[in-house]
């Protein structure tokens, strides 16, 4: 999986800074047209996951082609980003549903509210989707 412009491991290290940054997340729509959405995420190892629900533009998008791109950004100079290109698979496990949406919801929500978000979000029709990169390409300090 290649690597551009950055130290190894430093699109990991972005990824998971707090305070935490959204994806945008690129799918193609069935006519064939782009669909970008912001998504809260979290890592788990070299996979990104989020929820959505099913019945989105991107979910059944994702459900229909598992090929996805995402990009985080910093929008602060010097500015950095990361892209990923990837393939999904997903998951409607209630307790994998509980598991990721507390955890993503506590790191954009705050510890407090982690639970709060997680029983929120453990119901059908969302789905937990894992992103397996293929490519990535990390840009560092680029007006630096």
């Amino acid at each position: 999986m290649p690597y551009h412009d950055a130290p190894d491991g430093w699109w990991r290290d972005f990824l998971g800074a707090l305070p935490a940054r959204t994806a945008k997340l690129a799918v193609t729509k069935a006519d064939g047209s782009p669909h970008v959405a912001p998504v809260w995420f979290d890592l788990d190892g070299d996979d990104i996951v989020f929820m959505t629900s099913a019945d989105t533009v991107k979910g059944r998008a994702i459900l229909r082609d598992g090929r996805v791109a995402l990009c985080v950004d910093d929008e602060r100079p010097p500015f950095s980003f990361v892209t990923v290109i990837g393939t999904t698979t997903t998951s409607t496990d209630p307790d994998e549903l509980l598991a990721w949406g507390t955890r993503i919801g506590g790191r954009y929500m705050g510890a407090d509210r982690a639970e709060e978000y997680g029983r929120r979000n453990a119901v059908a029709p969302e789905m937990v989707v894992r992103v397996h990169p293929t490519h990535v390409v990390a840009k560092v300090d680029i007006a630096g």
